[in-house]
């Protein structure tokens, strides 16, 4: 089976209006892009379909500390589900909020999911999510299997010391459900994110790894940058294109 590789829109930075036709052009044909209002959802798709491209993830609004949060999501699976997109990316923080209230939302949340086939992946952030061991944690204590890790390679450096990628992801294995692919210059707490290949995130180790676990995707490419520089739409093109080369001269496309 091969991976499928995909690219976050904002990995285009101020110059998003470009990314279909880039990606088109690049000949990558799968994209994360935002959950669209259920009135948007037929023109969304329409310049999708227009540039053959494929929204193999949604990035979605969930807010755990919320007492509707479980029926606030419930519009955005619907809209997953019409688009016929199997993987919602998210963003959690319990905050103050007791753990086993979030993780009984959670789990509600992974019930709604479950008749639509549709995993709510769970990204590499604080406090529920930012190492191996902590996202272990969580997911075993949601313990539902439309519950999902995303496995942001980046972050893990970013919010950690002395951890790998491919350490770290081997703790969560059979709980990954979608992965970010960031590199980084390993820095705690530090903005450097560059192209891939350019840090210290051995990708294709990473990719070994998840393989093995019958793992194949979607990958996507979330590249965000580094503090202080300016990039120019050329730039943001080529660090999107060089990118994808890397995963091509790696083995893993």
């Amino acid at each position: 089976m091969k991976n499928i590789i995909a690219c976050n829109l904002g990995s285009y930075r101020e110059f998003r209006e470009v990314a279909y036709p880039h990606l088109a052009e690049i000949g990558l044909t799968n994209v994360e892009i935002g959950v669209p209002s259920a009135d948007s959802v037929a023109a969304v798709q329409s310049a999708l379909d227009a540039h053959g491209l494929t929204a193999t993830s949604l990035l979605g609004r969930c807010d755990v500390q919320s007492e509707t949060v479980v029926s606030d999501f419930q519009a955005t699976l619907e809209i997953a589900d019409k688009m016929d997109v199997k993987v919602i990316f998210v963003s959690v923080h319990a905050g103050d909020t007791e753990r086993g209230v979030v993780y009984d939302r959670l789990r509600a949340i992974g019930e709604n999911a479950a008749p639509l086939g549709i995993k709510v992946c769970l990204e590499t952030h604080p406090d529920l999510v930012h190492n191996g061991d902590i996202a272990l944690e969580t997911m075993t204590a949601v313990n539902h299997p439309n519950v999902c890790v995303n496995f942001d390679t980046g972050n893990v450096y970013y919010y950690n010391h002395d951890v790998t990628a491919t350490a770290e992801v081997q703790k969560v294995l059979s709980h990954v459900g979608a992965v970010h692919l960031k590199d980084t210059n390993g820095g705690y707490r530090t903005w450097h994110f560059p192209t891939l290949g350019e840090g210290v995130v051995d990708f294709k180790a990473v990719f070994q790894t998840l393989n093995d676990a019958d793992f194949y995707g979607p990958f996507t490419m979330e590249l965000e940058g580094v503090e202080g520089e300016r990039l120019d739409e050329a730039g943001a093109k080529a660090r999107v294109a060089d990118s994808l080369q890397h995963l091509k001269e790696i083995g893993v496309i």
